[in-house]
Protein backbone atom coordinates (compact mmCIF):
# COMPACT_ATOMS: atom_id res chain seq x y z
CA UNK A 1 0.00 0.00 0.00
CA UNK A 2 2.81 2.37 0.78
CA UNK A 3 6.83 1.93 0.42
CA UNK A 4 9.26 4.32 2.21
CA UNK A 5 12.79 3.40 0.38
CA UNK A 6 16.22 4.83 1.28
CA UNK A 7 14.34 7.40 2.81
CA UNK A 8 17.13 10.06 4.70
CA UNK A 9 16.17 13.41 6.18
CA UNK A 10 18.36 16.09 7.58
CA UNK A 11 17.87 18.88 9.61
CA UNK A 12 20.52 21.96 9.66
CA UNK A 13 23.10 19.52 8.38
CA UNK A 14 21.79 16.90 11.43
CA UNK A 15 21.07 13.74 10.30
CA UNK A 16 17.59 12.33 11.79
CA UNK A 17 16.81 9.48 9.23
CA UNK A 18 19.55 7.78 7.52
CA UNK A 19 18.43 5.63 4.56
CA UNK A 20 15.38 3.72 5.94
CA UNK A 21 13.06 1.55 3.84
CA UNK A 22 9.93 -0.41 5.25
CA UNK A 23 6.81 -1.34 3.55
CA UNK A 24 3.22 -0.43 5.19
CA UNK A 25 0.72 -2.86 4.08
CA UNK A 26 -3.46 -2.84 4.39
CA UNK A 27 -5.07 -3.24 7.74
CA UNK A 28 -1.58 -3.15 9.15
CA UNK A 29 -1.43 -1.58 12.82
CA UNK A 30 1.86 -0.19 13.42
CA UNK A 31 3.44 1.54 16.92
CA UNK A 32 6.20 4.18 16.03
CA UNK A 33 8.57 3.96 19.48
CA UNK A 34 11.50 5.41 20.00
CA UNK A 35 12.89 8.80 22.49
CA UNK A 36 11.97 11.87 22.53
CA UNK A 37 13.66 13.38 19.45
CA UNK A 38 14.55 10.29 17.42
CA UNK A 39 12.58 11.51 14.39
CA UNK A 40 8.94 9.92 15.00
CA UNK A 41 7.30 13.13 14.39
CA UNK A 42 9.41 13.68 11.70
CA UNK A 43 8.77 10.21 9.91
CA UNK A 44 5.07 10.48 10.41
CA UNK A 45 5.35 14.50 8.89
CA UNK A 46 7.30 12.85 5.76
CA UNK A 47 4.32 9.86 4.98
CA UNK A 48 2.08 12.44 5.20
CA UNK A 49 3.49 14.67 2.62
CA UNK A 50 4.04 18.03 5.06
CA UNK A 51 7.80 17.29 4.40
CA UNK A 52 9.70 16.30 1.24
CA UNK A 53 12.91 14.02 2.53
CA UNK A 54 16.47 15.04 1.58
CA UNK A 55 17.38 11.68 -0.23
CA UNK A 56 14.91 8.62 -1.01
CA UNK A 57 10.98 8.31 -1.64
CA UNK A 58 7.53 7.19 -0.35
CA UNK A 59 5.25 5.58 -2.87
CA UNK A 60 1.96 5.34 -2.58
CA UNK A 61 -1.13 3.61 -4.20
CA UNK A 62 -2.52 6.12 -6.45
CA UNK A 63 -5.92 6.32 -5.07
CA UNK A 64 -5.24 5.83 -1.20
CA UNK A 65 -5.83 8.03 1.13
CA UNK A 66 -3.94 9.12 4.93
CA UNK A 67 -5.70 11.11 7.77
CA UNK A 68 -2.97 12.89 10.06
CA UNK A 69 -3.74 13.57 13.76
CA UNK A 70 -0.44 16.16 14.75
CA UNK A 71 0.05 17.10 18.47
CA UNK A 72 -0.60 20.17 17.76
CA UNK A 73 -2.54 22.18 15.17
CA UNK A 74 -4.84 25.10 14.59
CA UNK A 75 -8.53 25.10 14.84
CA UNK A 76 -11.51 26.89 13.12
CA UNK A 77 -13.71 28.76 15.78
CA UNK A 78 -16.53 30.14 13.98
CA UNK A 79 -18.72 26.64 13.63
CA UNK A 80 -20.21 24.72 16.13
CA UNK A 81 -18.96 20.73 16.72
CA UNK A 82 -22.10 19.32 14.68
CA UNK A 83 -21.46 21.78 11.80
CA UNK A 84 -17.35 21.22 12.01
CA UNK A 85 -18.08 17.23 11.60
CA UNK A 86 -20.29 17.29 8.86
CA UNK A 87 -17.89 18.96 7.04
CA UNK A 88 -16.30 15.37 6.14
CA UNK A 89 -20.06 14.74 4.98
CA UNK A 90 -19.57 17.71 2.25
CA UNK A 91 -16.61 16.01 1.20
CA UNK A 92 -18.64 13.16 -0.29
CA UNK A 93 -22.00 14.16 -0.56
CA UNK A 94 -23.01 10.94 -2.62
CA UNK A 95 -22.87 9.17 1.49
CA UNK A 96 -26.36 9.10 2.63
CA UNK A 97 -26.50 11.47 5.10
CA UNK A 98 -28.75 9.78 7.63
CA UNK A 99 -26.07 6.90 7.89
CA UNK A 100 -23.36 9.38 8.17
CA UNK A 101 -25.10 11.13 10.90
CA UNK A 102 -25.87 8.35 13.13
CA UNK A 103 -21.91 6.92 12.63
CA UNK A 104 -20.95 10.57 13.45
CA UNK A 105 -22.67 10.74 16.94
CA UNK A 106 -21.66 7.42 17.93
CA UNK A 107 -18.15 8.47 16.83
CA UNK A 108 -18.43 12.15 18.90
CA UNK A 109 -20.18 10.30 21.72
CA UNK A 110 -17.47 7.79 21.59
CA UNK A 111 -14.71 10.38 22.45
CA UNK A 112 -16.35 12.01 25.82
CA UNK A 113 -18.57 14.60 24.12
CA UNK A 114 -22.67 14.57 25.06
CA UNK A 115 -25.58 15.94 22.69
CA UNK A 116 -25.85 18.78 24.82
CA UNK A 117 -22.60 19.98 23.49
CA UNK A 118 -23.33 19.38 19.58
CA UNK A 119 -24.64 22.75 19.01
CA UNK A 120 -21.68 24.50 21.19
CA UNK A 121 -19.14 26.74 18.93
CA UNK A 122 -16.26 25.10 19.08
CA UNK A 123 -14.37 28.48 20.25
CA UNK A 124 -16.02 26.99 24.04
CA UNK A 125 -14.03 23.86 23.71
CA UNK A 126 -10.44 23.45 25.46
CA UNK A 127 -7.41 22.74 22.72
CA UNK A 128 -7.90 18.72 24.62
CA UNK A 129 -11.83 18.79 23.67
CA UNK A 130 -11.02 20.71 19.92
CA UNK A 131 -8.28 18.29 19.55
CA UNK A 132 -11.08 15.65 20.23
CA UNK A 133 -13.16 16.79 17.00
CA UNK A 134 -10.20 17.06 14.68
CA UNK A 135 -9.93 12.88 15.87
CA UNK A 136 -13.16 12.39 14.66
CA UNK A 137 -13.66 14.11 11.51
CA UNK A 138 -10.22 11.71 10.52
CA UNK A 139 -12.05 8.83 12.03
CA UNK A 140 -15.19 9.70 9.55
CA UNK A 141 -13.11 10.07 6.59
CA UNK A 142 -12.40 6.27 6.59
CA UNK A 143 -8.55 6.70 5.25
CA UNK A 144 -6.71 4.04 4.23
CA UNK A 145 -4.14 5.01 6.10
CA UNK A 146 -4.40 7.03 9.88
CA UNK A 147 -1.49 8.69 11.42
CA UNK A 148 -1.47 9.41 14.92
CA UNK A 149 0.52 11.19 17.09
CA UNK A 150 -0.05 11.02 20.48
CA UNK A 151 -3.47 10.79 20.27
CA UNK A 152 -4.34 9.34 23.87
CA UNK A 153 -2.63 12.77 25.17
CA UNK A 154 -6.03 14.18 25.48
CA UNK A 155 -8.33 11.36 25.89
CA UNK A 156 -9.79 10.16 29.28
CA UNK A 157 -9.69 6.04 30.51
CA UNK A 158 -13.39 5.57 28.53
CA UNK A 159 -12.71 7.53 25.59
CA UNK A 160 -9.29 5.69 24.91
CA UNK A 161 -11.08 2.36 25.85
CA UNK A 162 -13.30 3.42 22.81
CA UNK A 163 -10.87 4.53 20.53
CA UNK A 164 -8.87 0.80 20.73
CA UNK A 165 -12.40 -0.90 20.17
CA UNK A 166 -12.58 1.14 17.09
CA UNK A 167 -8.94 0.83 15.76
CA UNK A 168 -8.88 -2.62 16.31
CA UNK A 169 -12.10 -3.16 14.28
CA UNK A 170 -11.07 -0.34 11.47
CA UNK A 171 -10.43 -1.68 7.89
CA UNK A 172 -7.87 1.74 7.72
CA UNK A 173 -4.01 1.00 8.38
CA UNK A 174 -2.66 2.76 11.46
CA UNK A 175 0.97 4.03 12.30
CA UNK A 176 0.85 5.69 15.52
CA UNK A 177 3.09 7.11 18.17
CA UNK A 178 2.27 7.06 22.06
CA UNK A 179 3.68 6.69 25.32
CA UNK A 180 0.52 4.34 26.59
CA UNK A 181 1.78 1.11 26.73
CA UNK A 182 -1.34 -0.37 27.35
CA UNK A 183 -2.86 1.38 24.04
CA UNK A 184 -0.75 0.32 21.37
CA UNK A 185 0.01 -3.13 23.20
CA UNK A 186 -3.79 -3.47 22.75
CA UNK A 187 -4.28 -2.33 18.85
CA UNK A 188 -0.43 -2.71 17.38
CA UNK A 189 0.60 -6.09 16.06
CA UNK A 190 4.15 -4.54 14.29
CA UNK A 191 6.55 -2.43 16.36
CA UNK A 192 9.15 0.02 14.22
CA UNK A 193 11.59 1.46 16.64
CA UNK A 194 13.60 4.42 15.31
CA UNK A 195 16.82 5.14 16.98
CA UNK A 196 20.41 6.92 16.17
CA UNK A 197 18.45 7.72 12.76
CA UNK A 198 17.92 3.96 11.60
CA UNK A 199 14.79 1.76 11.73
CA UNK A 200 14.49 -1.63 13.87
CA UNK A 201 11.43 -3.45 12.54
CA UNK A 202 9.38 -6.31 14.67
CA UNK A 203 6.57 -7.89 13.88
CA UNK A 204 5.48 -8.44 17.52
CA UNK A 205 3.65 -6.26 19.62
CA UNK A 206 5.31 -3.85 22.49
CA UNK A 207 5.75 -6.19 25.01
CA UNK A 208 7.18 -8.36 23.10
CA UNK A 209 9.18 -6.08 21.61
CA UNK A 210 11.11 -4.76 24.76
CA UNK A 211 12.10 -8.37 24.99
CA UNK A 212 13.45 -8.69 21.92
CA UNK A 213 14.95 -5.80 21.76
CA UNK A 214 16.89 -6.35 24.62
CA UNK A 215 18.34 -9.00 23.03
CA UNK A 216 19.41 -7.04 19.91
CA UNK A 217 20.83 -4.54 22.51
CA UNK A 218 23.29 -6.77 24.37
CA UNK A 219 24.58 -8.20 20.62
CA UNK A 220 25.12 -4.31 19.61
CA UNK A 221 26.81 -3.62 23.26
CA UNK A 222 29.26 -6.82 22.97
CA UNK A 223 30.11 -5.85 18.93
CA UNK A 224 30.62 -2.12 19.82
CA UNK A 225 32.81 -3.25 22.63
CA UNK A 226 35.01 -5.74 20.96
CA UNK A 227 35.18 -3.30 17.79
CA UNK A 228 36.38 -0.52 20.39
CA UNK A 229 38.50 -2.60 21.53
CA UNK A 230 40.22 -3.38 18.30
CA UNK A 231 40.50 0.25 17.72
CA UNK A 232 42.28 1.02 20.87
CA UNK A 233 44.93 -2.04 20.24
CA UNK A 234 45.09 -1.00 16.19
CA UNK A 235 46.05 2.90 17.33
CA UNK A 236 48.07 1.76 20.25
CA UNK A 237 50.24 -0.78 17.66
CA UNK A 238 50.26 2.53 15.43
CA UNK A 239 52.24 4.94 17.65
CA UNK A 240 54.27 2.36 19.63
CA UNK A 241 55.89 1.57 15.91
CA UNK A 242 54.71 4.65 13.77
CA UNK A 243 58.92 5.44 13.90
CA UNK A 244 60.39 2.44 13.46
CA UNK A 245 61.60 1.67 9.85
CA UNK A 246 61.28 -1.85 9.98
CA UNK A 247 57.47 -1.97 10.76
CA UNK A 248 56.66 0.92 8.43
CA UNK A 249 54.90 -1.40 6.36
CA UNK A 250 52.43 -2.70 8.97
CA UNK A 251 51.80 0.54 10.67
CA UNK A 252 50.44 1.87 7.06
CA UNK A 253 48.54 -1.39 6.51
CA UNK A 254 46.72 -0.57 9.93
CA UNK A 255 46.22 2.82 9.41
CA UNK A 256 44.38 2.30 6.23
CA UNK A 257 42.23 -0.44 7.80
CA UNK A 258 41.51 2.13 10.43
CA UNK A 259 40.20 4.02 7.98
CA UNK A 260 38.06 1.83 5.92
CA UNK A 261 35.97 0.41 9.10
CA UNK A 262 32.65 1.16 9.31
CA UNK A 263 32.53 2.34 12.81
CA UNK A 264 29.36 0.83 14.95
CA UNK A 265 27.27 2.92 17.02
CA UNK A 266 25.05 1.61 19.78
CA UNK A 267 22.69 3.38 21.97
CA UNK A 268 23.51 3.41 25.21
CA UNK A 269 21.37 3.20 27.77
CA UNK A 270 21.78 4.68 31.32
CA UNK A 271 19.99 1.42 33.21
CA UNK A 272 21.05 3.66 36.72
CA UNK A 273 17.85 5.85 36.58
CA UNK A 274 16.20 2.93 37.84
CA UNK A 275 17.73 2.92 40.69
CA UNK A 276 16.67 6.42 41.73
CA UNK A 277 15.92 7.08 45.58
CA UNK A 278 14.02 9.59 46.80
CA UNK A 279 14.32 10.86 50.16
CA UNK A 280 11.44 10.20 52.79
CA UNK A 281 8.74 12.32 53.32
CA UNK A 282 7.82 13.95 56.73
CA UNK A 283 5.33 12.00 58.60
CA UNK A 284 1.82 13.64 58.61
CA UNK A 285 -1.18 13.03 60.49
CA UNK A 286 -3.03 9.69 59.81
CA UNK A 287 -5.55 11.27 57.67
CA UNK A 288 -3.86 13.90 55.52
CA UNK A 289 -7.41 14.63 54.06
CA UNK A 290 -10.92 14.42 54.88
CA UNK A 291 -14.28 15.53 52.76
CA UNK A 292 -17.54 15.65 54.10
CA UNK A 293 -20.51 16.93 51.70
CA UNK A 294 -18.24 19.08 49.34
CA UNK A 295 -20.19 20.74 46.95
CA UNK A 296 -18.82 22.60 43.88
CA UNK A 297 -20.45 24.86 41.46
CA UNK A 298 -19.97 27.17 38.67
CA UNK A 299 -22.94 29.68 38.47
CA UNK A 300 -26.18 27.09 37.84
CA UNK A 301 -23.54 24.02 36.35
CA UNK A 302 -23.04 21.49 39.54
CA UNK A 303 -19.45 20.26 38.79
CA UNK A 304 -20.03 17.58 41.89
CA UNK A 305 -22.20 17.31 44.86
CA UNK A 306 -22.40 15.04 48.57
CA UNK A 307 -18.67 13.97 47.84
CA UNK A 308 -17.51 12.47 51.00
CA UNK A 309 -14.39 10.19 51.76
CA UNK A 310 -11.26 10.25 53.72
CA UNK A 311 -7.57 9.43 52.23
CA UNK A 312 -5.01 7.57 54.87
CA UNK A 313 -1.53 8.63 55.14
CA UNK A 314 0.44 6.22 52.72
CA UNK A 315 -2.19 5.60 50.60
CA UNK A 316 -1.82 5.97 46.80
CA UNK A 317 -5.20 6.76 44.96
CA UNK A 318 -6.00 7.67 41.40
CA UNK A 319 -8.81 10.12 40.53
CA UNK A 320 -10.76 9.04 37.53
CA UNK A 321 -13.24 9.88 34.95
CA UNK A 322 -14.68 11.60 31.60
CA UNK A 323 -12.60 15.28 31.40
CA UNK A 324 -15.22 18.04 32.65
CA UNK A 325 -16.49 15.73 35.70
CA UNK A 326 -14.39 17.57 38.50
CA UNK A 327 -11.31 16.20 38.86
CA UNK A 328 -9.04 18.87 38.18
CA UNK A 329 -11.93 21.37 39.92
CA UNK A 330 -11.47 18.77 43.24
CA UNK A 331 -7.62 19.29 43.15
CA UNK A 332 -7.95 22.71 43.05
CA UNK A 333 -10.40 23.04 46.06
CA UNK A 334 -7.66 20.76 48.09
CA UNK A 335 -5.39 23.19 46.98
CA UNK A 336 -7.23 26.18 48.43
CA UNK A 337 -7.11 27.75 44.69
CA UNK A 338 -11.32 27.42 44.32
CA UNK A 339 -13.91 28.05 46.83
CA UNK A 340 -16.75 25.45 47.84
CA UNK A 341 -19.41 24.48 49.57
CA UNK A 342 -19.15 21.68 52.41
CA UNK A 343 -16.12 20.51 54.62
CA UNK A 344 -12.49 19.89 53.39
CA UNK A 345 -9.71 19.48 55.90
CA UNK A 346 -6.00 19.26 55.18
CA UNK A 347 -4.18 17.03 58.16
CA UNK A 348 -1.72 17.90 60.68
CA UNK A 349 1.72 18.55 59.35
CA UNK A 350 0.48 18.13 55.55
CA UNK A 351 3.03 19.80 53.41
CA UNK A 352 1.92 19.67 49.86
CA UNK A 353 3.58 18.74 46.27
CA UNK A 354 1.34 19.76 43.45
CA UNK A 355 1.96 19.24 40.02
CA UNK A 356 -0.55 21.03 37.47
CA UNK A 357 -1.13 20.33 34.24
CA UNK A 358 0.26 23.58 33.26
CA UNK A 359 3.79 23.14 35.79
CA UNK A 360 5.89 22.57 33.08
CA UNK A 361 4.72 26.37 31.58
CA UNK A 362 5.90 27.83 34.90
CA UNK A 363 9.16 26.95 34.76
CA UNK A 364 11.92 30.05 34.56
CA UNK A 365 12.88 29.89 30.97
CA UNK A 366 16.43 31.46 31.60
CA UNK A 367 17.34 29.07 34.27
CA UNK A 368 19.68 26.04 33.38
CA UNK A 369 18.40 23.07 33.71
CA UNK A 370 20.80 22.15 36.57
CA UNK A 371 20.23 25.59 37.92
CA UNK A 372 16.23 25.14 38.23
CA UNK A 373 17.12 21.61 40.13
CA UNK A 374 19.92 23.31 42.33
CA UNK A 375 17.37 25.98 43.77
CA UNK A 376 14.82 23.92 45.16
CA UNK A 377 17.72 20.96 46.39
CA UNK A 378 18.22 20.96 50.06
CA UNK A 379 20.46 19.31 51.96
CA UNK A 380 22.63 15.91 50.81
CA UNK A 381 20.30 15.35 47.86
CA UNK A 382 22.40 18.77 46.45
CA UNK A 383 25.54 16.82 45.95
CA UNK A 384 23.99 14.21 44.10
CA UNK A 385 21.85 16.67 41.17
CA UNK A 386 23.99 15.37 38.05
CA UNK A 387 22.92 11.79 39.08
CA UNK A 388 19.46 12.63 39.52
CA UNK A 389 19.28 14.86 36.02
CA UNK A 390 21.34 11.53 34.22
CA UNK A 391 18.71 9.37 35.95
CA UNK A 392 15.82 11.47 34.12
CA UNK A 393 17.69 12.03 30.92
CA UNK A 394 19.41 14.78 31.48
CA UNK A 395 23.10 14.12 31.76
CA UNK A 396 26.12 15.44 30.53
CA UNK A 397 26.00 18.77 28.60
CA UNK A 398 22.08 18.18 28.61
CA UNK A 399 22.00 19.75 32.40
CA UNK A 400 23.42 23.16 31.09
CA UNK A 401 20.47 23.67 28.40
CA UNK A 402 18.40 27.22 29.15
CA UNK A 403 14.86 25.79 29.69
CA UNK A 404 13.64 27.73 26.92
CA UNK A 405 15.26 25.57 24.39
CA UNK A 406 13.67 22.52 26.07
CA UNK A 407 11.10 20.38 24.49
CA UNK A 408 7.47 20.02 26.00
CA UNK A 409 8.31 16.10 27.15
CA UNK A 410 11.90 17.81 28.62
CA UNK A 411 9.96 20.43 29.94
CA UNK A 412 7.49 18.10 31.80
CA UNK A 413 10.42 15.76 33.35
CA UNK A 414 12.16 18.82 34.43
CA UNK A 415 9.11 20.27 36.23
CA UNK A 416 8.67 16.77 37.84
CA UNK A 417 11.84 16.26 39.07
CA UNK A 418 11.68 19.79 41.07
CA UNK A 419 8.44 18.74 42.69
CA UNK A 420 10.13 15.70 43.73
CA UNK A 421 13.01 17.09 45.36
CA UNK A 422 10.95 19.58 47.08
CA UNK A 423 10.00 18.04 50.91
CA UNK A 424 6.44 17.02 50.99
CA UNK A 425 4.20 14.28 51.71
CA UNK A 426 1.41 14.46 50.35
CA UNK A 427 1.91 14.77 46.24
CA UNK A 428 -0.99 15.53 43.67
CA UNK A 429 -0.52 15.17 40.31
CA UNK A 430 -2.71 16.21 37.64
CA UNK A 431 -1.58 14.46 34.61
CA UNK A 432 1.95 13.82 34.83
CA UNK A 433 3.03 11.98 31.99
CA UNK A 434 1.22 14.02 29.33
CA UNK A 435 4.62 13.92 26.73
CA UNK A 436 6.39 11.96 28.79
CA UNK A 437 8.61 9.16 26.62
CA UNK A 438 7.94 5.63 28.10
CA UNK A 439 11.46 5.57 29.71
CA UNK A 440 10.67 9.03 31.85
CA UNK A 441 7.36 7.74 32.62
CA UNK A 442 8.94 4.35 34.39
CA UNK A 443 11.72 6.63 35.52
CA UNK A 444 8.69 8.64 37.63
CA UNK A 445 6.58 5.41 38.35
CA UNK A 446 9.11 3.26 40.27
CA UNK A 447 10.09 6.88 42.38
CA UNK A 448 6.51 7.29 43.15
CA UNK A 449 6.23 3.45 44.18
CA UNK A 450 8.96 4.30 46.45
CA UNK A 451 7.48 7.31 47.93
CA UNK A 452 6.52 6.47 51.68
CA UNK A 453 3.76 9.91 51.49
CA UNK A 454 0.34 9.61 50.30
CA UNK A 455 -0.06 10.28 46.60
CA UNK A 456 -3.37 11.63 44.38
CA UNK A 457 -2.53 11.06 40.52
CA UNK A 458 -5.27 12.60 38.09
CA UNK A 459 -4.08 10.28 34.89
CA UNK A 460 -5.74 8.60 31.96
CA UNK A 461 -2.56 6.13 31.49
CA UNK A 462 -3.74 2.85 32.91
CA UNK A 463 -0.18 0.73 32.67
CA UNK A 464 1.03 3.97 34.77
CA UNK A 465 -1.66 3.65 37.29
CA UNK A 466 -1.04 0.04 37.20
CA UNK A 467 0.61 -1.31 40.45
CA UNK A 468 1.24 2.61 41.60
CA UNK A 469 -2.27 3.10 43.38
CA UNK A 470 -4.59 0.93 45.62
CA UNK A 471 -7.88 2.88 45.61
CA UNK A 472 -9.59 4.52 42.46
CA UNK A 473 -12.28 7.49 43.06
CA UNK A 474 -14.63 7.73 39.97
CA UNK A 475 -15.93 11.06 39.03
CA UNK A 476 -19.00 11.28 37.05
CA UNK A 477 -22.72 12.88 36.89
CA UNK A 478 -22.08 15.30 39.69
CA UNK A 479 -20.86 12.16 42.20
CA UNK A 480 -17.49 10.98 43.16
CA UNK A 481 -17.47 6.99 44.07
CA UNK A 482 -15.24 5.17 45.60
CA UNK A 483 -13.60 1.63 44.53
CA UNK A 484 -11.16 -0.37 46.20
CA UNK A 485 -8.65 -1.90 44.53
CA UNK A 486 -6.10 -1.25 41.41
CA UNK A 487 -6.97 0.54 38.19
CA UNK A 488 -7.69 -2.93 36.06
CA UNK A 489 -9.76 -4.01 39.54
CA UNK A 490 -12.37 -0.98 38.70
CA UNK A 491 -12.06 -1.22 35.14
CA UNK A 492 -13.50 -4.87 35.17
CA UNK A 493 -15.88 -3.83 37.77
CA UNK A 494 -17.21 -1.13 35.70
CA UNK A 495 -17.49 -3.77 32.95
CA UNK A 496 -19.69 -6.09 35.41
CA UNK A 497 -21.28 -3.19 36.35
CA UNK A 498 -22.22 -1.91 32.92
CA UNK A 499 -23.82 -6.15 32.49
CA UNK A 500 -25.45 -6.19 35.44
CA UNK A 501 -26.80 -2.90 34.61
CA UNK A 502 -28.14 -3.93 31.17
CA UNK A 503 -29.82 -7.34 32.44
CA UNK A 504 -31.58 -5.49 35.05
CA UNK A 505 -33.06 -3.65 32.35
CA UNK A 506 -33.64 -6.90 30.08
CA UNK A 507 -34.72 -9.17 33.50
CA UNK A 508 -38.23 -9.46 34.56
CA UNK A 509 -38.84 -7.98 37.92
CA UNK A 510 -39.41 -11.68 39.32
CA UNK A 511 -35.92 -12.40 38.39
CA UNK A 512 -33.79 -13.32 41.81
CA UNK A 513 -30.88 -10.81 42.59
CA UNK A 514 -27.12 -11.70 41.50
CA UNK A 515 -25.91 -10.90 45.09
CA UNK A 516 -24.31 -13.89 45.19
CA UNK A 517 -22.26 -13.73 41.95
CA UNK A 518 -21.15 -10.26 42.90
CA UNK A 519 -19.65 -11.53 45.54
CA UNK A 520 -18.04 -14.27 43.95
CA UNK A 521 -16.88 -11.96 41.47
CA UNK A 522 -15.49 -9.61 44.35
CA UNK A 523 -13.67 -12.31 45.78
CA UNK A 524 -11.83 -13.35 42.83
CA UNK A 525 -11.14 -10.17 41.87
CA UNK A 526 -9.44 -9.80 46.01
CA UNK A 527 -7.63 -13.32 44.97
CA UNK A 528 -6.28 -11.85 42.13
CA UNK A 529 -5.40 -8.78 44.07
CA UNK A 530 -3.50 -10.89 46.50
CA UNK A 531 -1.66 -12.54 44.01
CA UNK A 532 -0.63 -9.73 42.25
CA UNK A 533 0.97 -8.39 45.48
CA UNK A 534 2.65 -11.71 46.07
CA UNK A 535 4.06 -11.84 43.03
CA UNK A 536 5.19 -8.34 43.17
CA UNK A 537 7.10 -8.79 46.16
CA UNK A 538 8.72 -12.02 45.16
CA UNK A 539 10.03 -10.06 42.35
CA UNK A 540 11.36 -7.20 44.13
CA UNK A 541 13.23 -9.85 46.51
CA UNK A 542 14.93 -11.13 43.61
CA UNK A 543 16.11 -7.46 42.33
CA UNK A 544 17.24 -7.18 45.33
CA UNK A 545 18.87 -10.18 45.38
CA UNK A 546 20.80 -9.70 41.97
CA UNK A 547 21.52 -6.42 42.54
CA UNK A 548 23.47 -7.85 45.46
CA UNK A 549 25.50 -10.29 43.45
CA UNK A 550 26.52 -7.10 41.40
CA UNK A 551 27.61 -5.47 43.89
CA UNK A 552 29.65 -7.95 44.77
CA UNK A 553 30.94 -8.74 41.28
CA UNK A 554 31.70 -5.64 40.33
CA UNK A 555 34.31 -5.47 43.60
CA UNK A 556 35.92 -9.09 42.57
CA UNK A 557 35.93 -6.93 39.21
CA UNK A 558 37.82 -4.06 40.84
CA UNK A 559 40.51 -6.12 42.72
CA UNK A 560 41.24 -8.46 39.39
CA UNK A 561 41.83 -5.18 37.66
CA UNK A 562 44.34 -3.81 40.34
CA UNK A 563 46.15 -7.27 40.23
CA UNK A 564 45.98 -7.39 36.82
CA UNK A 565 47.92 -3.73 36.54
CA UNK A 566 51.18 -5.49 37.57
CA UNK A 567 52.74 -6.96 34.93
CA UNK A 568 54.35 -10.44 37.26
CA UNK A 569 50.13 -11.07 37.25
CA UNK A 570 49.09 -10.88 33.32
CA UNK A 571 48.97 -14.71 33.12
CA UNK A 572 46.89 -16.73 30.85
CA UNK A 573 44.30 -18.57 33.85
CA UNK A 574 44.37 -15.17 35.86
CA UNK A 575 42.62 -13.19 32.33
CA UNK A 576 40.48 -15.97 32.39
CA UNK A 577 39.26 -15.39 35.67
CA UNK A 578 39.18 -11.56 34.67
CA UNK A 579 36.59 -12.71 31.44
CA UNK A 580 34.75 -14.91 33.63
CA UNK A 581 33.75 -12.28 36.27
CA UNK A 582 33.20 -9.83 33.62
CA UNK A 583 30.70 -13.02 31.97
CA UNK A 584 28.85 -13.17 35.48
CA UNK A 585 28.44 -9.69 35.47
CA UNK A 586 26.67 -9.52 31.69
CA UNK A 587 24.49 -12.28 33.02
CA UNK A 588 23.43 -10.49 36.48
CA UNK A 589 22.58 -7.15 34.46
CA UNK A 590 20.65 -9.03 31.32
CA UNK A 591 18.54 -11.12 34.36
CA UNK A 592 18.07 -7.84 36.40
CA UNK A 593 17.15 -5.68 33.49
CA UNK A 594 14.53 -8.40 32.56
CA UNK A 595 13.01 -8.89 36.47
CA UNK A 596 12.85 -5.07 36.28
CA UNK A 597 10.74 -4.68 32.74
CA UNK A 598 8.22 -7.28 33.99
Amino acid sequence: MLSVEHLSMEFSSRPVLDDITFLINRKERIALVGKNGAGKTTLLRLIAGEYQPTAGRISRESDMTIGYLPQVMLFQDDRTLREEVMIVHAETPEQDEARFVAEMDRTIIGLGFERKDFDRPCSEFSGGWRMRIELAKILLRHPDLLLLDEPTNHLDIESIQWLEDFLKTSPSAVMMVSHDRAFIDNVCGRTIEITLGRIYDYNVNYTRFVALRQERHEQQVRAYLNQQKMIADTEEFIERFRYKATKAVQVQSRIKQLEKLERLEVDLEDTSRLNLRFPPAPRSGDFPIIIEDLRKDFGEHNVFHDVTFTIRRGEKVAFVGKNGEGKTTLVKCIMGQLDYLGDLKIGHNVKIGYFAQNQAALLDENLTVFETIDYVAVGDIRTKIRDILGAFMFGGEASDKKVKVLSGGERSRLAMIRLLLEPCNLLILDEPTNHLDMQSKDVLKTALQDFNGTLICVSHDRDFLNGLVSKVYEFGGGRVKEHLGGIYDFLRAKKIDNLQELERNNKPASTPSTNGEEASSAKLDYAAQKAAAAERRKRERQIAEVEEAITVLEQQQKEMETHLSMPENQTAEMFQKYETIKHQIEQKLYEWQILSEN
